[in-house]
């Protein structure tokens, strides 16, 4: 007779929960002086009631979905803190739930998938996506990557009581994750304007790709091909009605480099904040090409 997924996790047939530091732990298991609210939207049963039971083993709250249309009524109502995806989903598939929820919402995004093709994964993160694991997966990778997300959210999240930052008038509200321009403006996810962070506080000045990783992603390494969609979703969302505030370039086999665009009148670049480098802003746009993108990650 087959065990059933739930037995299997009783039984010890999945990797027992990992340890923190009890500062570590007491931080990622509240938010507002609660547990973590995690929405899972799963279309196959016995890994639903699975993912749902080792989640809720870590303390977290799980709110669960079997289908896109359920997730979105869940989403609205529960409001949670981060939500993990599947993109296979009947009706409403997963990609809508993304959009829509992206839509109205910086809410965390984890999706969790069987689908390998790489366009389904660069689609899943120009349309908002934090963080993006393939299936068949750990337990413990699934736990390390949500964890890895509240961190950053949590870090996000303290930013907003910093000041703003001025580049050139160019300027970056940790508060609601816009970027104003001459009176123009973009509201960017948390992973958008983290990149855009550290690009325009270090503006002139290049930016390796493991920097990159590990100011956003929390890693001395990571997905070239995730930093790559995310830096092009940035670049659109930066041309505002045709007039764009700064180019991020890449600078093969090295990084990433924003170069502001003049303001109308003289200003100097103020940090409000207290910036890893100073920038400077006497570098001006250059031009991109696929092979120095591919190069500079």
């Amino acid at each position: 007779m087959a065990m059933s997924w739930r037995t299997a996790a009783r039984n010890g047939f999945v990797h027992p929960p990992l340890t923190d530091s009890g500062t570590t732990r007491a931080a990622l298991r509240r938010k507002r002086g609660e547990m973590i609210k995690i929405l899972l939207v799963e279309d196959d049963p016995d890994m639903l009631d699975l993912t749902a039971y080792v989640l809720r083993r870590e303390r977290f709250v799980v709110v669960e979905a079997a289908d896109g249309q359920q997730a979105l009524r869940r989403w609205k109502v529960d409001r949670p803190d981060l939500v993990v995806l599947d993109l296979g989903l009947p009706g409403v598939d997963g990609f809508d739930v993304l959009r829509q929820i992206r839509a109205e919402s910086e809410t965390p995004i984890l999706i969790v998938t069987g689908r390998k093709d790489v366009h389904d994964i660069l689609r899943a993160f120009n349309l908002g996506t934090d963080d993006f694991i393939p299936k068949p997966f750990e337990f413990r990778v699934l736990i390390a990557h949500i964890r890895a997300i509240l961190r950053r959210a949590k870090h996000t999240e303290a930013e907003v009581r910093e000041p703003r930052v001025d580049v050139n008038g160019l300027t970056l509200d940790p508060e609601t994750y816009e970027v104003t321009w001459q009176d123009r403006y973009c509201r960017l996810t948390p992973t958008e304007f983290r990149i855009l962070y550290l690009l325009a506080t270090n503006s002139g000045h290049v930016v390796s790709a493991n920097r990159l990783y590990t100011y956003v992603w929390g890693s001395d390494g990571g997905d070239a091909n995730a930093l790559r969609s995310h830096i092009s979703h940035l670049r659109q969302k930066l041309d505002m009605d045709g007039a764009t505030p700064g180019t991020i370039s890449a600078v093969p086999a090295v990084g990433y480099v924003f170069r502001p665009t003049a303001a109308p009148t003289p200003i100097v670049a103020r940090i409000t904040t207290t910036p890893t480098s100073r920038p400077q802003l006497t570098a001006r746009p250059g031009a991109l090409s696929e092979e120095a993108e591919r190069a500079a990650t």
